[in-house]
């Protein structure tokens, strides 16, 4: 495949009008899955999960996965850590992914470029997974939090290596997915009863084990995923993360004061702008909300489309694979789009 580098006078990895995944798709096949990605995403493909192929392949079952020296195990509710020995779901996970990785590195045979890949991060992990011996998350015990801290990092590095191995001409970018991030900043995450919230944890904490993590992979462009309202990209900015990803379509007023900060601040933004629920946008008004957000932000429009790479929203998953594929390429097209209308508003 042809090589795929950022300009030179670019600060961001990627080029203008460039696209990319958020991380799931549908479906059970992942060799189908990476010919999708790198057909519909060819200048910024990524690793996908298929989390329809049940525990293992969904978010917190391949951060689960990678997680060293500490055991985890399928329950009825979910994912729980576990005193017992690896078992048959811990090896299940690690086997559904040497099999994505299997078919990505067949797709991408000789490419040279940008590659994605997603690891849920400490706080959404540590929210998932179960305490051993209570039906309390993790997050719960500060104790827990720092263990699995410590071992997602180790677990991540490995991963990321491995992918590196496998695709030599790969630039990878580093995706820490916090989907539960502000909810324990918030302290809104319910105990098993539902009567009470795990208490919030302080921020300063919060940045700590989210530095650990990044800091494991600093090698790589990083960036935190958050698909909430309450994005905290004074956080993110504070940990050091290279870049943010988000839905557009739930910053408020307050989120668009926050991200234009973010966006000053030269964080490159991987922008959740075409539904994967509801009407269907066509590729010019994808391109078109987020020039739109842009101009309500009073930013340059020059610095637009090199700073944005444009995403569907969260979501994807629950389309059929024929719908996702579409979905893909009207992300492609709304990025090819965005620098001519960024353009035509710098005049």
């Amino acid at each position: 495949m042809a090589e795929n580098s950022a300009d030179q006078g670019n600060t961001f990895p990627w080029q203008p009008g460039t696209a990319t995944g958020v991380g799931s798709l549908p479906g059970t096949d992942p060799l189908a899955a990476a010919r999708t990605v790198v057909t519909g995403l060819p200048d910024f493909p990524h690793l996908a999960e298929l989390p329809g192929r049940g525990p293992g392949a969904d978010m917190i079952g391949r951060a689960a996965g990678l997680l060293v020296d500490i055991v985890v195990e399928t329950t009825p509710r979910g994912w729980r850590l576990s005193p017992e020995r690896p078992g048959k779901d811990m090896r299940r996970a690690k086997s559904l992914l040497s099999h994505d990785l299997d078919a990505l590195e067949e797709v991408l045979d000789g490419y040279h470029g940008l590659l994605k890949v997603q690891v849920a991060g400490p706080w959404t992990l540590a929210a998932a997974l179960e305490q051993p011996h209570s039906l309390k998350p993790a997050l719960a015990d500060p104790g827990a939090v720092a263990d699995l801290t410590a071992s997602l990092a180790e677990g991540i590095a490995a991963h990321v290596a491995e992918v590196a191995k496998r695709i030599p001409g790969a630039r990878l970018v580093v995706q820490l997915d916090e989907p539960g991030l502000p909810a324990a900043i918030e302290g809104t995450i319910p105990t098993p009863s539902g009567l009470s919230r795990v208490r919030a944890v302080d921020e300063e904490v919060i940045r700590a084990r989210l530095r650990t993590v990044r800091t494991a992979v600093s090698q790589h462009y990083t960036v935190l995923h958050c698909c909430a309202r309450a994005v905290p990209f004074g956080i993110i900015r504070g940990i050091g993360a290279d870049g943010v990803s988000f839905d557009l379509s739930l910053l408020g007023n307050a989120g668009l004061d926050a991200l234009a900060e973010t966006a000053e601040a030269g964080l490159g933004l991987l922008v959740g702008a075409a539904p994967t629920t509801g009407p269907e946008r066509t590729p010019h008004k994808v391109a078109v909300s987020v020039a739109d957000a842009w101009h309500r932000m009073g930013l340059p429009p020059a610095t637009c489309a090199p700073q944005v790479v444009i995403t569907p929203a969260c979501g994807l998953a629950g389309l059929s694979p024929a719908e996702a594929e579409a979905t893909l390429r009207r992300v492609r097209e709304a990025a090819r789009i965005l620098p001519e209308i960024m353009e035509e508003r710098a005049l």
